[in-house]
């Protein structure tokens, strides 16, 4: 029988983010995930890819994990560059305006996953169980009970669900969900392109949905995410590769030359969810298990790690009971506010941005010039999209 304060069901970025936080500051945490562990990253990279935001990257200085990243691979970006295909409308800024040596950082998620089980290794009080499946949880007024499929029990006086957008644990305690599906699916590749990206982000607005430009390591080498409705995304990945090259470089409007895929494509379905209960007695929900949003901003890592950062600063704050029932009420609330808000403004821009109406268009273009053309609100809106 192992005992700890602290059980965290999921592997992924969210959940060993928390689970370094606590045992940095003495708390005892066991992490349970049904994949095998991460394997060190190659020379080729990873499909999946974060833009982690100036904030992100504190939370992992703090964490004594981002010079693990670096030194692995990450890319900084400068500058960014979003339009909208449809109309006139375009905004641009950069570190240099915001008196800032960048703007972010691109960093493909194993590579986040492999830094931070690293430093957790060497952690006495975290204990890290890959390829390992759970078969029963209950919980008492005060305990969590995990049984594990090989009957060995697990007792912790908290329980968090990181266990994804299709939380088995969320389920499980019938906490209610809000659900919509965007229409929208997010198709992923690593792209070499003719010109070097000069560390720009590029985002363009297409009729169909948002096309991303992320720029890699490699002068030349971006990761892309396209946000297309589901046949316009099959029939991008029935594609050759020289059809698909051609697509791609007309919808980024040349901006970067010729382009050449160099991976294999991938895609996947867009939801919204919000969980509207994100604790249930001694369970809490954590990253994509309460929350899941459209990628167009890049805000669903970012937002993940901050609700890591705020139940870390919590949970250690706790004078008296730990975990106590004010203690997650308190990170529920503010947690699911700031969700809220991102949810909807991803949402709104989504729906604003979609289709060719030509209302649409003249409000996309007089708005996104506005903003170019208005120092104070260009400042405010950049320091939304960079996580200040």
């Amino acid at each position: 029988m192992k005992q700890v304060q602290v059980c965290i069901v999921g592997g992924g970025s969210v959940g060993l983010t928390l689970a370094l936080g606590l045992a940095k500051a003495g708390i005892s945490v066991v992490v349970l995930d049904a994949a095998p562990k991460q394997t060190p990253p190659t020379d080729k990279y990873g499909m999946r890819v974060s833009a982690l935001s100036i904030a992100s990257q504190t939370l992992l200085e703090q964490l004594n994990v981002w010079p693990h990243i670096v030194a692995l691979r990450a890319s900084a970006y400068t500058h960014m560059d979003v339009r909208d295909a449809d109309s006139f409308g375009k905004i641009a800024f950069n570190s240099e305006q915001l008196e800032l040596d960048h703007l972010g950082h691109i960093v493909e998620n194993d590579i986040i996953c492999y830094a931070l089980i690293k430093e957790l290794e060497q952690q006495p009080n975290a204990t890290l169980m890959f390829d390992t499946c759970y078969q029963q949880i209950h919980q008492s007024e005060s305990d969590v009970f995990v049984t594990l499929k090989s009957g060995e029990p697990i007792i912790a006086k908290l329980l968090v669900a990181a266990d994804g957008a299709n939380s088995a644990i969320r389920k499980q305690f019938n906490m209610a969900l809000s659900f919509k599906d965007y229409d929208h699916h997010a198709l992923v590749a690593t792209v070499k392109t003719q010109e070097p990206h000069a560390n720009t982000a590029r985002q363009v607005f297409l009729p169909s949905g948002p096309l991303a430009f992320l720029p890699l390591s490699d002068a030349k080498t971006h990761s892309i995410v396209w946000s297309t409705n589901p046949t316009h995304c099959e029939e991008l990945l029935a594609m050759d590769d020289n059809q698909f090259n051609k697509a791609i470089m007309a919808a980024i409007d040349g901006q970067c030359g010729l382009c050449e895929v160099q991976s294999v494509r991938a895609a996947f379905p867009l939801k919204m969810r919000y969980a509207q209960q994100w604790v249930a007695g001694k369970v809490v929900l954590i990253g994509d298990a309460a929350h899941t949003i459209h990628p167009l901003a890049g805000l669903g890592m970012n937002l993940g790690l901050k609700d890591a950062a705020y139940l870390i600063e919590l949970l250690t704050s706790d004078n008296k009971e730990f975990a106590s029932t004010r203690t997650l009420r308190d990170y529920e609330r503010t947690r699911k506010l700031d969700a809220q808000k991102h949810i909807a403004m991803m949402y709104s821009l989504k729906e604003l941005f979609a289709g060719a109406n030509p209302i649409k268009k003249l409000i996309r273009g007089v708005g996104l010039s506005m903003v170019d053309n208005l120092g104070p609100i260009k400042h405010l809106f950049a320091k939304e999209a960079i996580g200040k």
